[in-house]
């Protein structure tokens, strides 16, 4: 199957066609990767996301979509039951059993059962791989000596052998986290392709400057890694949160001490044998499948780590904060959970909002940190888009995740499941208006009915922490002022979005929003170049784009004096 033109009848049409051949195709299923569209509003990007989840969906995208034209890319059918190849600690470039012996077992979310064992590390087993990651960052080491550019090389055969083994690492980050084969192989891996690719090409161009200080003195800085870092990876995007910390991490020099979810160790491990594959020298990368109490804390308190990059949830943030302060004052970068608002004011487009609406709660699951949980909606258009929200949420696909057709799959595990049901509950007993769902939705593995409320107001549970879960959140809202005030009311200051067709009223929003990231017109838009990180308690720092680069790396300052004092006598007595 090949690119096709659109067949007549315009947008709705080429869904349809899109719908058909992934229907009928017994090898391959087109799915669209690149848009180009002529819209009204919003801008490209955010039309990009609407109408990718239209595509998957197949049903009709907005009605604002006057043309469209893209490039279709065959995905391959899915092994749904690919082989696992690693399974133990990668240190030193080697593959280890844990010193305890102890091993883990890996679930399914899809059907409960047990993947594989996996090595369990411990403390003795993070000081094993600090003990490499410290060697390998000495100096006169193969790493401290090679030339920048060439880090950016090994960066970009890492993300060449990634494109390389894409569907393989999309089955096996279905199988393991349970995520859409379709999403995973379609949005997770490129935009991880991406990641390295992009921080390969900052390797030789982070460069100091020269300042003009008083005096006879020449002064210049230069940007040094900071040396091991401890990176510790969430479950919910496990490839590409592995690239986002070690992307920057490698491009500046460091090296890297990993701790991958327990739940969602086998893509990353994968990707160690990767690391090795294209070059890159014994203790650089070290990666450890492990439990947060034992690995994790060993790796925040550890006096030869020298900085700590968490991605999970503000609880465990502030642990590993203090952790970090009370050994060594390593340096810290947090990106931790959210409650994002998103606001439809009254003038927006009804049918992209509530398109959009949906997407940013209800993608991965509902297990993404910047998900718009806090739907806030304008009085004089709530009912109508209550009920279209309530219709679309009806309409999404929950089911087995290899399946090309379906939108949801499972929760990663039977703690976020029971902990999602608990939150459903409580938004019911509190008085929240349960408006479909909020059930299980098959007899095995860790599925979730769509679910919306209405009625939701501030001080309810469900309205103020994080579900990260398919569970939306519906609030009404009258003024612009009122909106602000409650949008800001929240520990959390992660993400936020706007949808108006008034740019004023845009400009108004998102600048009173005390959000790290603000989305107008759109949701959930991504890439390298832009850093991502949040206000509050939603962490420290940044990831992403030049700013990330920032965080793994120490400015050191150089001062020479241009003319030494006893040549300066010399020819002073010269002139005389």
């Amino acid at each position: 199957m090949g690119g096709f033109d659109p067949p007549a009848g315009g947008s709705r049409a080429c869904l349809e066609h899109i719908k058909l051949e992934t229907q009928t195709s017994p090898a391959h299923v087109q799915v669209c990767l690149k848009f180009i569209f002529l819209v009204e509003t919003p801008g490209p990007a955010a039309v990009m996301l609407r109408l990718r989840s239209a595509v998957f969906r197949a049903v009709a995208p907005p009605s604002r979509v006057l043309a469209c034209r893209f490039s279709a890319a065959p995905i391959p059918a899915p092994n749904t039951q690919p082989e696992v190849h690693y399974n133990k600690l990668f240190i030193n470039n080697q593959w280890q059993d844990a010193e305890s012996g102890k091993t883990f077992p890996t679930i399914n979310p899809a059907t409960g059962e047990v993947i594989c064992q996996v090595a369990e590390a411990d403390e003795n087993d993070v000081n094993k791989a600090v003990k490499a990651a410290s060697d390998a960052f000495r100096l006169g080491s193969p790493w401290r000596r090679m030339d920048a550019s060439h880090r950016g090389l090994l960066l970009n055969r890492l993300a060449d052998a990634i494109e390389r083994d894409a569907a393989y690492l999309a089955e096996l980050e279905t199988l393991d986290n349970g995520k859409p084969y379709a999403v995973a192989y379609s949005v997770d891996l490129p935009n991880v392709v991406k990641c390295l690719r992009y921080y390969a090409g900052w390797a030789d161009k982070w460069e100091g400057k020269t300042i003009p200080i008083d005096g006879d003195y020449f002064c210049y800085t230069r940007h040094e890694p900071v040396g091991v870092c401890g990176q510790i990876i969430p479950w919910n995007f496990p490839l590409l949160m592995q690239a986002w910390k070690l992307g920057p991490a490698l491009a500046t020099g460091n090296t890297v001490v990993m701790k991958v979810a327990e739940q969602t160790p086998l893509t990353a491990l994968y990707v160690a044998s990767l690391i090795k594959e294209v070059g890159f020298p014994e203790g650089v990368v070290n990666i450890l499948p492990g439990m947060g109490p034992t690995a994790g804390a060993a790796i925040a308190r550890h006096m030869d780590v020298d900085k700590v990059a968490f991605t999970g949830s503000t609880e465990v943030g502030h642990l590993i904060q203090q952790a970090s302060g009370s050994s060594n004052l390593k340096r810290v970068t947090l990106e931790l959970g959210g409650k994002s608002p998103n606001i439809v004011l009254s003038d927006a487009n009804m049918e992209d909002a509530v398109e959009q609406s949906h997407f940013a709660l209800f993608f991965n699951q509902g297990q993404c940190c910047c998900a718009g949980s806090r739907t806030y909606v304008q009085a004089d258009i709530y009912d109508e888009f209550v009920e279209r929200s309530v219709e679309r949420a009806k309409r999404r696909v929950v089911g087995d995740p290899f399946d090309m057709k379906t939108e949801q799959g499972p929760q990663v595990d039977q703690e976020q499941f029971n902990k999602i049901l608990g939150y459903i509950s409580s938004g019911k007993r509190e008085g929240a208006k349960l408006m479909c769902g909020g059930g299980v939705a098959a007899d095995r593995g860790y599925f979730i009915q769509p679910t919306v409320f209405g009625d939701v107001q501030d001080n309810m549970t469900i309205a103020r922490e994080e579900i990260f879960g398919p569970v939306m959140q519906i609030f009404k809202f009258k003024t612009l002022e009122e909106v602000l005030t409650r949008a800001n009311d929240s520990k959390y200051g992660l993400a936020a979005a706007v949808f108006t067709k008034d740019i004023d009223k845009a400009n108004y929003v998102s600048s009173g929003l005390r959000a790290g990231t603000v989305w107008i017109n759109c949701y959930d838009v991504f890439g390298a170049q832009a850093p991502f990180g949040g206000y509050k308690a939603s962490g420290v720092g940044r990831e992403l784009g030049q700013y990330g680069l920032e965080n793994y790396t120490e400015v050191k300052t150089f001062s020479f004096v241009l003319l030494p004092q006893s040549l300066k006598m010399t020819v002073e007595e010269i002139s005389i």
